[in-house]
This record gives C-alpha cells, sequence and structure tokens, in this order.
C-alpha cells in the first residue's frame, strides 16, 4: 500500500494524478500481485525454504531500488510518447511499480507453506498471515498518507522500502554476499547518492524546491519570463501547467486569465463579499485586497500547506479582511449560509486543467447560487477548446450552468487563440442579467477583458455534470491527449 500511494507522487510530475493514473497503479499493482500470489504458492509446493523466501525479498528490495535509479529516465521517455493519457499512464505503472510488486505477492503464498505443519492448523496459518497482512497494509497506508509522504518525502520513502526490504531479506536467511547482492545494494547507493544530488542541484543551481504536501507534490522555482524578461517565481503541482506564479520585480498580475476576475467591479460595482473556491499561491486575493480596500474575501483551500507555501514564496501576508479555510470547495459550499456573499470566484484544478469533478457538477452549481444575494454573479476559471472534439467539457460546463443561472457568458483569456486550441477560459454567469451591454466601461483594462467576450453559439449536446455522473476526466482526456501531441 505504501509502494502504491508513494507511486501516484513518483510519477505525477511527468504525467500527473488524474483517474487515469491511479486506475493503471491500482490496476497493474493489483494484476503484478496476483502474479505474485500463483508463483509463490506453486514454488512453495515445490521447494519450501526460507532461503528461497529471503532471495525474493531481497529481489522486491532490488527491484525498487532500480525504480529509485532510473524512475526519471523511463518517466520522461513516457511523457514523450505520441499516445493518450491512459496508455502512458498504464506503461509507466508496468515499467516502474510490476516487478517490486510481483516479488512482494510471492511473499504470502510462500510464508503461509513454511508456516504451515499440518493440513489440521492450516486455516489457523493461512487467517494468521493474512490477518497480519492486512494490518501491514493499514498501518502503511495510513503512515504513508500522514507521515511519510508530508513529511519523510516520496523519494526518501522509496529509500526506506527498499532498504527495509534488505535488511528484512538478511534477517530471514542470511546468505552469502555475492555479486548479485553486491550489484543490488549498489544500484540502491548510486540512486539514493544520484536523487540527493538531483535535488541538490535543483535547488542550488535551478532553484527548484521540490517537496510533498499531503494532497501533491509541490515545486517552487524561479526563472525569467521569456516575454518580459522579468524575474518570475512558480509553483506547478502537476507537469504541464504553473498554478502560481508572480514578478519578483512587482506586484501586478501575471496570470491573464486571474485579470478576469476584475470583472466583478464592472458587474456588480457595489460588490463587498466575496468567496473564492482555490488559493494555491494566493495571488489574486492578495491583489483583490490591495484593489478593493473595503470588500472582504474567503478563501477556501483544500491543501493545509498552501498558505504556508504562499507565505513563504509568494508574499502573502495576515490580513483581517482574508479568511482562509482548509476545505474541500464543495463540502465548504454545501454548508454555507444562503445569500453570504455577492460574488464567487472558481480557480479550483486537480491534475492536467481538469477540475475536480463535484465543484462542476449541477448540485454544486446550484450551491454556488444559493451562497449568492439576489443579484450575485460567478467567475469560472477552465481549460478547454470551444470548438471540435477537445470541447466536451466546456459544453458540458455551460449546459450545466444555463440549466442553473439565466445569463451565462464566455470569455476566451487569450483572443489570439484558435477556438479549436486548447486555452484559458472563462465562464461567467449571473442570476439576473450580466449588463454588458447597458453598463459604460470606465477603464481601458475592462474593455480589454470585455473584448473577448464570445459570441459565438456553442452546441451543448452533451447532458449535464451530475452528482451521480459527472466524466469530467474523460472530457478532458480529449484535450489533454491533443495538448501532449
Amino acid at each position: 500500500m505504501v509502494y502504491e500511494i508513494i507511486g501516484s507522487r513518483i510519477v505525477s510530475p511527468f504525467i500527473g494524478t488524474s483517474t487515469y493514473v491511479w486506475t493503471s497503479l491500482i490496476g497493474v499493482i493489483l494484476g503484478s500481485l496476483s502474479l505474485g500470489y500463483w508463483l509463490g504458492g506453486r514454488v512453495a509446493d515445490k521447494k519450501p525454504d526460507a532461503k528461497i523466501l529471503a532471495l525474493v525479498v531481497f529481489v522486491a528490495g532490488g527491484a525498487i531500488s532500480v525504480t529509485i535509479l532510473i524512475k526519471d529516465v523511463i518517466l520522461a521517455a513516457v511523457t514523450s510518447l505520441s499516445t493518450g493519457l491512459e496508455i502512458k499512464s498504464l506503461i509507466a505503472a508496468v515499467l516502474l511499480f510490476a516487478p517490486a510488486s510481483v516479488a512482494l505477492g510471492f511473499v504470502t503464498p510462500y510464508a503461509v507453506r513454511l508456516k504451515m505443519r499440518s493440513v489440521s492448523d492450516a486455516g489457523k496459518t493461512v487467517g494468521r498471515l493474512y490477518a497480519l497482512s492486512t494490518v501491514g497494509s493499514i498501518v502503511g497506508t495510513f503512515a504513508a498518507g500522514f507521515v511519510l509522504i508530508p513529511f519523510v518525502g516520496s523519494v526518501r520513502t522509496l529509500y526506506l522500502l527498499a532498504g527495509s526490504l534488505l535488511v528484512l531479506s538478511l534477517a530471514i536467511a542470511p546468505f552469502a554476499f555475492t555479486k548479485t547482492s553486491f550489484a543490488v545494494i549498489t544500484m540502491l547507493v548510486f540512486g539514493v547518492v544520484g536523487s540527493e544530488l538531483a535535488f541538490n542541484y535543483q535547488l542550488r543551481v535551478k532553484r527548484v524546491h521540490d517537496f510533498d504536501t499531503e494532497y501533491s507534490r509541490v515545486q517552487i522555482f524561479e526563472a525569467t519570463d521569456e516575454k518580459t524578461h522579468r524575474p518570475i517565481r512558480g509553483m506547478a503541482t502537476d507537469p504541464y501547467f504553473v498554478q502560481s506564479v508572480i514578478y519578483l520585480d512587482g506586484d501586478d498580475l501575471y496570470s491573464r486569465y486571474s485579470r478576469y476576475y476584475h470583472l466583478i467591479r464592472y458587474l456588480r460595482p457595489d460588490f463587498r463579499t466575496t468567496l473564492m473556491i482555490g488559493g494555491a499561491g494566493f495571488i489574486f486575493p492578495q491583489k483583490y485586497l490591495q484593489t478593493y480596500p473595503d470588500a472582504t474575501i474567503d478563501v477556501v483551500e483544500l491543501d493545509p500547506l498552501m498558505p504556508d507555501i504562499a507565505r513563504d514564496y509568494f508574499r502573502l501576508t495576515p490580513d483581517p479582511r482574508l479568511k482562509i479555510v482548509n476545505e474541500d470547495g464543495r463540502l465548504f459550499l454545501n454548508r454555507a449560509p444562503t445569500g453570504a456573499y455577492d460574488a464567487v470566484l472558481m480557480d479550483a484544478f486537480g491534475s492536467l486543467f481538469s477540475v475536480p469533478y463535484q465543484l462542476t457538477t449541477i448540485e454544486a452549481a446550484r450551491h454556488v447560487d444559493r451562497v449568492l444575494d439576489s443579484d450575485g454573479i460567478v467567475i469560472f476559471n477552465l481549460g478547454s477548446a470551444i470548438t471540435g472534439s477537445r470541447n466536451r467539457f466546456l459544453q458540458a460546463e455551460l449546459a450545466t450552468y444555463r440549466a442553473v443561472f439565466p445569463s451565462v457568458h464566455l470569455f476566451k483569456v487569450n483572443g489570439e487563440k484558435k477556438d479549436d486550441d486548447v486555452q484559458n477560459l472563462m465562464i461567467v454567469a449571473c442570476k439576473t442579467e450580466c449588463r454588458f451591454d447597458e453598463t459604460p466601461i470606465s477603464d481601458d483594462e475592462t474593455g480589454g477583458l470585455l473584448a473577448n467576450r464570445y459570441a459565438e453559439n456553442i452546441s451543448l449536446d452533451v447532458p449535464l455534470l451530475t452528482d451521480d455522473l459527472a466524466p469530467v476526466e474523460y472530457y478532458n482526456s480529449f484535450a489533454q491527449n491533443s495538448y501532449h501531441r
């Protein structure tokens, strides 16, 4: 279980942590364990020997050592393949996690055979060993999620797994120091040294901080913006997109999409209370506080470490007008007071520009509608194409919001993008009417934003998203696969 959970963190910087990735990891590891169970049972009946068990445990530790040593090379090669995300995740899982899983599956039936003294106590022996293995899985699951990932780190946890298995094999049955055992231990040493040197190089030379939180693997980096040549600092939690970026020499907004949240002052000039779902580096909330001194903002961010990251790397400072809630955005919406906000800003993302499905459904939209006052607005950031086969998520989300809100509009963040390109898009919905043509434009920035309102008709021939059926990642897979190519 530790190996499976850690596996998701190992692959996330290269292929994300979508449902496809988790499905591949779980399926491949279960399949590999099954093969190991079968092999262990066959070999145990023919040659029950503690030395063989020790050798298999040693091989499992060696396989994890190989994973440590070659993971970056394998994942970089898999990422470059011109196949769908589901195939990439399957190949990565097979190459990196199947060999050790087969060896680990071998252990249980073989250990049962070694412990079994007679047919009369077979049930007791099998039950005891499977109970112990299940307890070990439970302990490993909680240890991985609550201790190892947030406090030790994913890669260093692999060091512990490999080292523990090598030591355990020697405890079961010490064997002579052979060329094979020397090679395995050497691979572990090279893997550990290589990983640590890579971490040190990233930190000192490339200025990349790489660490795990309870919910994601985070990379903080510094660079120079290619267009403006200004120094920037960014945060990434998946391989293709940067979640938060600031200029190091100023406090103007870097991300173009975040500027569209300022449409609240155009559509609702008298707003005072705002809810934002998704905080990450808390870039826009800080700009909001600077721009609107009489307004307050509540930010719901799932990851409790993100506010600390924002304070350490993105200049977040305490402010009585900013309330941070560490909770799933949908859970917060479910119990938030009715009519409490003038505006709701949606900026929550999972892996590879996929919005968490529970925030996309008609039930979620109804809760957004409920927490808004009678003249409230919602601005929703998402990634999709507008036309072609890659626009299914956009179609579904537009159809869902139009089933709840009487006035729903779409904006292209970059007006120069082609409609069939995967891009940042903004949905703007109003509880009454979005008065775009009635309200005078007071500044050039707002005029530039309004110029990107999409006026063409979009066919909405997909079902509404519901809590029961919301294939968000399936819809987004078309866009993701095209984007990768």
